[in-house]
């Protein structure tokens, strides 16, 4: 049986049929775009990662509980991005399909009489102090302060985290 308007109802009906359909496809890549993401692409300002697999174009890493010994950066900001991070930090850019997908500055959260691994290449790595790998020993760490005079004489450098929140890493070399 038809009825006047029928052709007009059905247009109208396969017209919100086709609108829902492209709702769906949209939110199901925004979706799928964040799943893309890694855990340490996820995580948060204040959050803490260590580096599973050190490397300067493919570098693993996973979040950790900020006490942990192998919490070795902490995240201070976070981008969609690429960004230039202040000069204390280390970047982290992870790339999908050739565009940025989350950009993250991590400063040191270096443990007092912890020891690790530093590469220009690679970052920072929690090591055990009795290896030959062990670059150097946090004799002593203070927070909310970056200032090198603050540092006693069991230490040899130092390394600063100016912006907020401050840190004075005292280092020295790690005995075997």
């Amino acid at each position: 049986m038809k009825f006047p308007g029928a052709r007009l109802l059905a247009r109208v009906v396969l017209a919100l049929v086709a609108v829902a359909a492209v709702v769906v496809t949209v939110v199901g890549c925004s979706a799928a775009k964040d799943a893309s993401k890694s855990d340490t692409a996820k995580a948060n300002v204040g959050d803490c990662i260590n580096v599973t697999k050190s490397s300067s174009t493919d570098a693993k890493t996973e979040p950790v509980d900020c006490s942990s010994e192998k919490a070795v950066y902490k995240i201070a900001q976070t981008f969609d991005k690429k960004t230039e991070c202040p000069t204390d930090y280390t970047s982290y850019e992870e790339t999908l399909a050739g565009g940025t997908t989350a950009f993250l500055c991590l400063a040191p959260n270096f443990k007092q009489d912890s020891c690790y691994n530093e590469s220009p290449a690679t970052g920072y790595k929690h090591v055990d102090c009795t290896t030959p790998e062990a670059s150097f020993k946090v004799v002593k760490r203070i927070d909310g302060e970056a200032d090198e005079l603050l540092c006693g004489a069991d230490a040899d450098s130092f390394r600063l985290i100016s912006e907020t929140p401050k840190i004075t890493f005292c280092l020295a070399k790690p005995k075997a």
